[in-house]
């Protein structure tokens, strides 16, 4: 298959020297390609690539791609090799490999994930974070700070640290303060992450960012935006 660079520089190859074996020798690429490439131009049937021949692995596509969906796109192409063969495919296994990953790659093109940005609903998300508190009687405190979507109500209460129990607590009093709230954001902390590298869990009990970033309450009342 030529690329259009490699069409425009036969064909000034030709140009030039207004020969087919010529044209050839210079270009590279034998004078029945330049020959053909000339025509193609005379006659305005020019193109960047040329026409994909028949293959004997084109009967059995639609196969392939019902492997590949049902398993996900994790089939490997020696074991769909394998099983073309025993369906009476005749070509070689390389061009087999081409075909799978082809197919691969159009699936997972119609199969990724796509991220897109988290729109809270009003009342209906309660997230809360931490910042630094003071410094009382020598020992420093921390802020557990918490906020409804779209609500401008807030609790702050001063806890000494951010072990499970006082997170939990402080986890009831807001939602008491709240009225409720169906949902929770964990908003996963940098010591958390840093725990985690180093093998361990901060927070290994469920209910946390140890487990997951989302904690769901079973409330029916809601504060009042």
């Amino acid at each position: 298959m030529k690329f259009a660079e490699e069409i425009m520089e036969i064909l000034a190859a030709f140009d030039l020297t207004g020969s087919y074996r010529d044209a050839g020798e210079l270009a590279g690429c034998s004078h029945n390609t330049v020959s053909r490439l000339v025509a193609a131009r005379d006659t305005g049937g020019l193109t960047a690539q040329t026409a994909r021949r028949a293959q004997v692995i084109d009967a059995y596509v639609d196969k392939i791609e019902e492997w590949v969906e049902l398993s996900h796109g994790i089939i490997r192409a020696d074991v769909a090799f394998d099983k073309l063969v025993a369906m009476g495919y005749t070509g070689s296994e390389r061009t087999s490999r081409r075909a799978v990953a082809a197919v691969k790659a159009s699936w997972m093109a119609g199969n990724r994930r796509v991220y897109r940005p988290w729109v809270p609903e009003p009342g209906l998300w309660f997230q809360y974070d931490f910042g630094d508190g003071p410094t009382i009687a020598g020992r420093k405190t921390t802020l557990f700070c918490a906020w409804l979507a779209w609500c401008r109500f807030r609790v702050v209460l001063p806890i000494l640290d951010k072990t499970l129990p006082s997170v939990i607590a402080c986890i009831d009093v807001t939602l008491r303060r709240f009225g409720g709230c169906p949902t929770l954001r964990v908003d996963r902390q940098r010591e958390d992450r840093d725990c985690r590298a180093r093998g361990r869990h901060r927070h290994p009990q469920p209910g946390h960012g140890g487990r997951g970033p989302i904690l769901r309450v079973e409330c029916k009342n809601l504060c009042p935006i």
